[in-house]
């Protein structure tokens, strides 16, 4: 028995990321020391994600991720497995609401393209955990960031020799991100996930001028630009195969990037050919749920952020229902789930400021809250 398909994204579902355990975080600083090789890492990092897949499956997930224990970053590591993408150091860290992050980075250094990621691996050994410990019921989710994210890297002289224009750049990432994708279906994911932190960030009115700056466009050209590359990405999607999209204002550390609700791209939803949409609306920078009458088409699925990853307190279960139901006012409640408004560490440096077990409370809320709503998750084979 599996889950259909058509029946991702689930009504009780999760972005992704997991809080790095202790023995994660001493595996990987032993490593980064010279202290362990390679294959020792692996070896704790095996161990590790053998034990967080059956947690998952334990408190009720279905839709199962390896926390995403093998990064350091939630984007940086699967563009440092693309053909022509290396590492790289910015002058300083991202800056979010009060924190910012250590300066790894990634630059172009050759033409783009896929060449066999090491990732597919990750996902063979997650999915080879999901089958051995789950009753079948259970899907193995991949997280992979937009390619809008490569906006994100630091120019290069190398990079202005290859791509004069930037255009040209992001047609060879679309390219790499269509060969990924249909990489990942032939090893068999049927659940894939792409975080975009670049469109959400038009949320925010003060960012639209950073964008501009950042790809010498014109915001609207830039919005034309990634548009057009996220649709070429999933040009030829495989029918059974689900592919969302979370459209992240920042996390790291509990804290944020952007403010400002959906209202300034809802008019772009309905472009992009996402079979669903993780929202962020924890708090009142989220804006209202109009936003949600321009998703087009009966069988999207706008998956609600309302239970926060920042901190480890349970909102009222009264007040979520209420709002999944005021939410309802501009979508079917069918189209409807729950989740975290975001990932519980999206960097192993920047783990949000909770407990390991109020993590698996908040995850265990989700569920408990979605069954009341939607009743259970009905499974079948596809």
């Amino acid at each position: 028995m599996h889950i259909m398909t058509n029946k991702l994204p689930l009504k009780a579902d999760h972005v992704g990321s997991f809080l790095r355990t202790e023995s994660i975080k001493q595996a990987r600083a032993a490593y980064q020391d010279g202290e362990i090789d390679k294959a020792a890492l692996k070896e704790a990092e095996d161990k590790e994600i053998e034990k967080l897949v059956k947690k998952q499956i334990d408190v009720g997930l279905k839709a199962i991720t390896d926390g995403e224990f093998r990064r350091s970053w939630f984007m940086h590591d699967f563009f440092w497995g693309l053909k022509g993408v290396g590492y790289s150091r910015r002058e300083g860290g991202i800056e979010f609401k009060g924190e910012a992050t250590n300066s790894d980075s990634f630059e172009v250094t050759g033409k783009i393209n896929f060449d066999n990621h090491y990732m597919l691996e990750d996902f063979k050994f997650l999915q080879s955990a999901v089958n051995q410990y789950g009753d079948g019921t259970q899907m193995a989710k991949v997280s992979l960031p937009s390619p809008s994210q490569i906006l994100y890297r630091i120019p290069s002289d190398k990079e202005k020799e290859i791509y004069p224009e930037i255009q040209d750049l992001f047609k060879d990432v679309a390219i790499a991100y269509n060969d990924t994708i249909h990489a990942f279906y032939n090893e068999g994911c049927r659940y894939l996930q792409l975080d975009d932190t670049v469109l959400s960030a038009l949320a925010d009115p003060e960012f639209p001028d950073i964008l501009e700056k950042m790809s010498g466009l014109t915001i609207n050209d830039l919005v034309e630009l990634l548009i057009a590359t996220i649709r070429y990405a999933l040009k030829d999607k495989p029918e059974d195969m689900i592919i969302t999209t979370h459209m992240c204002k920042g996390n790291f550390k509990s804290t944020y990037l952007y403010e400002g609700g959906y209202e300034r791209v809802a008019e772009y939803l309905d472009r992009l050919p996402f079979d669903g949409f993780f929202l962020e609306y924890d708090d009142e920078r989220s804006g209202g749920f109009e936003p949600l009458s321009n998703i087009g088409g009966e069988e999207r699925m706008v998956v609600l952020g309302l239970i926060t990853s920042k901190n480890g307190e349970l909102e009222d279960k009264d007040y979520i229902i209420n709002r999944i139901k005021e939410a309802s006012n501009y979508i079917s409640l069918e189209q409807l789930a729950l989740s975290p408004q975001c990932g519980f560490s999206s960097t192993e440096e920047g783990g949000n400021d909770l407990t390991e077990e109020e993590q698996w409370n908040k995850i265990s809320h989700v569920i408990e809250i979605a069954d009341d709503v939607w009743g259970s998750v009905p499974v079948s084979k596809y």
